[in-house]
Formats: structure tokens, C-alpha cells, sequence
């Protein structure tokens, strides 16, 4: 009896995570993590087929509008996702992070990651199976040619 919360719980994530990014049917989305197959395929059953994951995309080279990474236990794995996702989002993209690791100041970190990555924090939503973090990032590569 389980099994049916526990779909509901990842059900309402892939909603947040919709909600946050305004994720449509026209934008290409990239999803990372351990969780980024399930979460691949809620999306292609709810008609997003412009997502790929990172390891079935093979040229990155920012061409994703919405990055989604889910599925991580430690701040280390969320970290290292954000990392890989990065070169595949444009310039102007919009990313959701579900935290669910239970370090202390993991939160602070991720947010603290997302802004080195040149991306500012829009919305931060409780979930029952963690936090899902939203943030934007515009005029990145302008940032990057100025520095």
C-alpha cells in the first residue's frame, strides 16, 4: 500500500517542477540525477517530447530552455548534477533542483551553486518528498563575456 503515496509524492514533484520552470510542450528540457529516467518518462506521458536526459543527449551545447534534476540523496550528487546539466542549457534557461538529502545547509549550497552558475533564485516549494528550488538564468553568456 505504499506504492500509491509514493507515486502521488513523485507525481506532485513533477508538477512543482512544471510549475516552477513553466515548462510547455514547445521547449526542450533536459533532466539529470538518479531519478532522471522516471522523471523522463512522466514528462514524455504527460506529452513533453522535447526532453532528453544527459546521457541520451550527446551534443551539449546549450540548447535546452528547462533543465530538471531530480533523485539525489547526498549535496555531493546534486552538486555534481548541476554540473553536468549546466552546458546543456541556453543562455536564458530556467532549472528546478529537488532537494531531498537531509544535510545541514544543503539548501544554502545548491542556492549558492545555482548563483555561481549564473542563475538567480525565483521560488523555492515544500513537496513531501523534499524541496524543489527554482531558478532563472538570462543573458548568461553576456555575463560570461564581460568577465
Amino acid at each position: 500500500m505504499g506504492q500509491p503515496h509514493s507515486d502521488s509524492n513523485r507525481e506532485q514533484v513533477v508538477d512543482t517542477m512544471i510549475g516552477l520552470t513553466r515548462l510547455t510542450n514547445l521547449h526542450r528540457a533536459i533532466v539529470a540525477g538518479s531519478g532522471s529516467l522516471e522523471l523522463y518518462l512522466a514528462l514524455r506521458r504527460r506529452g513533453f517530447m522535447r526532453v532528453a536526459t544527459t546521457t541520451t543527449c550527446r551534443v551539449p551545447k546549450g540548447q535546452h530552455a528547462v533543465g530538471l534534476i531530480t533523485g539525489h540523496n547526498s549535496l555531493q550528487a546534486i552538486e555534481t548534477a548541476l554540473t553536468g546539466i549546466s552546458q546543456f542549457l541556453g543562455a536564458s534557461a530556467a532549472i528546478a533542483v529537488t532537494i531531498d538529502c537531509h544535510e545541514t545547509g544543503a539548501g544554502l549550497r545548491v542556492r549558492g551553486k545555482l548563483e555561481q552558475m549564473g542563475f538567480r533564485i525565483e521560488a523555492g516549494v515544500r513537496c513531501q518528498q523534499g524541496f524543489v528550488l527554482s531558478a532563472i538564468r538570462q543573458g548568461f553568456t553576456e555575463m560570461q563575456n564581460a568577465a
